[in-house]
């Protein structure tokens, strides 16, 4: 009972203790005036027109104009491939050769059937000249001369043949060595020695170095248009270099894997930085006679009334001004209107602004500034 009556004491004591506290506490008072806001920062950015221009790029790679697989003429076996993958060749120099010990017994067989047939005409002109004289006194009838004509015209027959064989011996020879038929690199050997081949079949593929290009696959979007562009390449190994270059040619159909097609560019002002099978970066720029002022993508807000931005006045108010967006890109959007050259529009929290707030305007360059 003594413990009861002690705990309500000391819960009474309390009570009093926190009464008097609250009672030396200051009152508010309600008639001061509430303290000033300060005006809320906002990043911005100046609205700057420039000359209308579509740039897009794609990814292309370095392969020449012109690659071709060359082959032997003739059949035969490889006796021995003289260039490697990367070899840079010249024109008219050796690529691979055949084995040549039937082709020789070919040519001397055709020797001599030239041999043989350049005597059997020696034989048949003398007879000739002989039944010639015979007739013309009278000893030899017309016939036995017309015989020893015709056997004469046909030994001359004989060894014209006899020499385009010969001909075509010395040429089979000569196909045995497989040369280069322009300057380039060799980007391909399917055929190594000990292997026999027939006519045509592919030995060593060839790229001529004379006119490099850039082959891109391009979007149906594009079709049209990629005959008015600009065009530009840079390689990824070389970034700060730039080189012109132009359409050559545009593939009909489209690929029908990747629906794209495939075009190739000419790049004239190729130098030996430029190599076969590099990857670079195609530029294609189009130009148009509108200006477009560039704003990052964040500025553009849309409550169901159409895109709008909101410009910062001198003071720091904010208006709300509806814009006309001609496209949107990455990161950026194009304006055609509804800015002038020179404003300052909100570029980052335009969802969270209202129009009767104040900002204080913060660029990107002020910000840069204070950072170092």
């Amino acid at each position: 009972m003594r413990e009861i009556v002690g705990l309500r004491a000391a819960i009474i004591a309390m009570a009093l203790i926190l009464g008097a506290c609250d009672s030396a506490a200051p009152k508010p008072d309600h008639g001061a005036a509430e303290p000033t806001k300060l005006p809320q920062p906002v990043m911005v950015v100046p609205v700057r027109f420039e000359e209308g221009a579509r740039t897009r790029t794609f990814a292309a790679t370095i392969r020449p104009s012109i690659e071709s697989d060359l082959g032997f003429r003739i059949s035969g076996k490889v006796a021995r491939r003289l260039v490697r993958t990367g070899d840079f060749v010249r024109s008219g120099q050796p690529l691979l050769t055949l084995d040549t010990n039937d082709l020789r017994l070919q040519r001397e067989q055709a020797e001599a059937e030239v041999k043989a047939a350049q005597s059997n005409l020696i034989q048949a002109e003398a007879d000739e000249g002989r039944a010639t004289d015979l007739q013309s006194k009278g000893w030899m009838a017309n016939a036995a001369l017309q015989k020893a004509h015709a056997t004469a015209e046909e030994a001359r027959s004989r060894l014209v043949r006899a020499q385009r064989a010969l001909d075509l011996a010395g040429h089979a020879l000569d196909y045995a060595t497989l040369e280069a038929d322009a300057d380039g690199v060799i980007t391909a050997t399917p055929i190594e020695p000990g292997q026999v081949i027939s006519a045509g079949q592919a030995a060593v593929r060839l790229a001529r170095l004379s006119e490099l290009e850039a082959v891109v696959a391009l979007p149906e979007s594009y079709v049209e248009r990629v005959g008015r562009a600009s065009a530009s390449l840079t390689l990824w190994s070389l970034p700060g270099k730039s080189y012109e270059v132009r359409l050559r040619e545009l593939s009909f159909a489209a690929d029908p894997a990747t629906r794209t097609f495939a075009a190739r560019f000419v790049i004239p002002g190729a130098d030996d930085k430029v190599r076969i099978g590099m990857s670079a970066t195609l530029t294609l720029r189009e130009q148009d006679e509108r200006r477009f002022a560039r704003l990052p993508l964040t500025a553009i807000y849309n409550h169901g009334r159409g895109a709008a931005v909101f410009v910062v006045g001198d003071g720091g108010e904010l208006r709300e001004r509806p814009v006309t967006i001609e496209r949107y890109e990455d990161r950026d959007v194009l304006v055609t209107s509804g800015v002038s050259d020179g404003e300052t529009v909100v570029a980052l929290g335009v969802e969270k602004l209202d129009p009767a707030l104040t900002v204080r305007p913060i660029s990107t360059l002020s910000l840069s500034s204070a950072g170092k």
